[in-house]
Order: C-alpha cells, then structure tokens, then sequence
C-alpha cells in the first residue's frame, strides 16, 4: 500500500440521527480521526462535523475498514456510549472475505495482542504481555479460494480481527499489513462493520443498526 493518503469523496452516509446520537457508514479509505499533519487531516469525524458540530468520538475504525460507526450528539451520549464500549456491552458484526477455505463453520480465536513496536502500526500476538483478544467467527459461504466469514469481536483490541484472521492461517483479502501475494493484490480491505447493537443513552433502549457490505 502506498502512503500517499487519497481518501473517497463518498457523500456523508447517515444511517440515523436523534436528539443524541448519529449513525453514520464509513467509506474505506478514510480515517476516522485526523492523523499526523496537515496531509492527515480529511477524516470522518471532521466530514461530520461539517453536518453536525455538536458530534463527538465514541469508538473508531481503522482506515481500511467500512461500515457501521456511531456518533454522539451530546456529552451526555459520548459518556454513555464510552462505558458501553468499555464494558463491552456493546454488540458488533463485522463481514469479511478471507484467504483459503476454512475447515471449520464456527470457532473462536482467543490470543492475545500487542504492538508490533518496531513495524507498527501492526500488531501481534503475544501470549506472554499481550492484552486479551477473543474474536467469535462464523462461515457465511466457502469456495476454494476464499471464505466469506462474519466476525463477532468480544473484545476491541487495534486490528484484532485481521490478526486473528492471519493467525488462523486465513489472513482478510486486501489487508495491507497482513495478507501476502494474490491475497493483497485486491482494490480494497474486505473487512466491513456490518452492524452495531448497543444501549439509547436516552432510556437505555436497545438499538441495532445495519449496513450492508459493498464487496
């Protein structure tokens, strides 16, 4: 992958907005926050606050990824919404097309990550000082070449599902860290955000929302 940053000019996809929170799909190739320097700047959070300058964080996807983020409108909503991430309470669908076919039709990946200091942004396993990652998965469709899998993160460590899937030996197709050959020679990361489930910080009713996977 070059470092040239060149990120879609997608419209603003709103999938919902109320009096505190804002859900939006987010294009591949866009950063969710400004990175270093002026160069970085062009993000979601700034895209939306275009829209909405009352948004604030909650949570992020990594650049390469798609689909499903949500927003809050309020102090209140970002307080909220942070503990539900934190406790894990919330819940999240994540769609991919791996390399290779996978023997299995469900499992769990439970290894934990860290930093991979001197390559990073990549991460690694490491059994011994790595934090907890524990990802549920689920075969959708197996060819001969490729998997198409949904992810069930328990845990919401930085790539922790792209790790997982390499360490499976079935790394995510387009993956610029991770895959290698014919498996990263796609236009894009096949790894999508395809639902979000969590708590209304306004009543406490639970909400899903959705986005379908453009690959």
């Amino acid at each position: 992958m070059s470092d040239a940053y060149a990120p879609p000019n997608d419209p603003l996809d709103v999938i919902h907005a109320d009096h505190e929170v804002l859900i939006v799909g987010k294009p591949a190739g866009l950063l969710s926050v400004p990175g270093k320097g002026p160069h970085l700047a062009d993000c979601l959070i700034a895209r939306v606050q275009t829209v909405f300058p009352e948004a604030l964080l909650v949570h992020r996807l990594d650049r390469d990824t798609s689909g499903v983020m949500v927003f809050a409108l309020t102090p209140h909503a970002q307080r909220h919404l942070g503990l539900q991430f934190e406790k894990r309470q919330t819940k999240k669908t994540y769609v991919a097309r791996v390399a290779g076919k996978l023997a299995e039709k469900t499992g769990t990946v439970d290894l934990p990550l860290i930093v991979d200091w001197p390559n990073r942004p990549r991460q690694m396993v490491d059994l011994e000082n790595g934090k907890a990652a524990v990802t549920d998965w689920r075969v959708v469709r197996a060819g001969e070449d490729e998997t198409r899998v949904r992810l069930y993160p328990k845990t919401g460590r930085s790539h922790q599902l792209r790790v997982h899937m390499l360490a499976l030996g079935h790394p995510i197709l387009g993956d610029p860290f991770y895959a290698t050959g014919a498996a990263r020679d796609f236009p894009r990361l096949m790894l999508h955000s395809e639902n979000l489930r969590f708590r209304h910080p306004d009543g406490g009713k639970g909400m899903s929302f959705t986005s379908k996977a453009p690959f």
